[in-house]
């Protein structure tokens, strides 16, 4: 398995592809260069593959102090896997929750409109099966409709962000992997 992490260093395990861009995102917010201090983000293609990538990365592989990020309802993957629950960063219910929840509609709605996809926004919440949901839930139904939108909105939401305004998992997940890498 190629992780992409540094041996040695910090690694973040993360379950896919928008989780990374926001932790990315979420360090730029911060003003911490990941990389740069010794730190991996990896996504794994999903939470059930934790207990693989703990093997390889931890204390008994590449030898790294691990972090993670998950939504609440993925927690006991990563328990099952060995990393202990000071080390779990939980996103209720789920990330994009996290990123709705910080900013609002009405930011939301001004980063679709960044991105060019506020219009298409539109049109999908005039679609039988949203107009009974609330904005919220069009939302976060929105952002999962399309190939590559969570990764997207992942970075672009995050980065509408103030360092004050992350949701606490991101912002603490980065916080305490930079922490780690420090140690050596």
């Amino acid at each position: 398995m190629n992780s992409g992490a540094v041996p040695g260093g910090a690694a973040i395990l993360v379950e896919g592809a928008s989780d990374r861009a926001a932790v990315a995102a979420a360090a730029r917010v911060l003003g911490v260069e990941l990389e740069a201090v010794g730190v991996s983000v990896v996504p794994m293609g999903g939470a059930m593959s934790v207990r693989r990538f703990v093997a390889e990365l931890g204390p008994g592989g590449a030898g790294m102090r691990l972090r993670g990020l998950c939504d609440a309802g993925e927690v006991r993957f990563f328990e099952r896997a060995g990393l202990p629950a000071e080390a779990v960063f939980v996103c209720r219910p789920d990330l994009e929750g996290e990123l709705l929840g910080a900013l609002g509609h009405a930011r939301t709605e001004e980063a679709l409109h960044e991105q060019g996809d506020l219009g298409l926004f539109r049109t999908f919440q005039q679609q039988p099966a949203q107009r009974t949901r609330t904005v919220d839930q069009q939302l976060h139904r929105f952002l999962g409709t399309t190939s590559g939108r969570k990764e997207q909105y992942g970075a672009a939401l995050t980065t509408a962000l103030a360092p004050a305004e992350l949701p606490a998992p991101l912002r603490n997940v980065v916080r305490a992997a930079v922490a780690d890498a420090a140690l050596g």
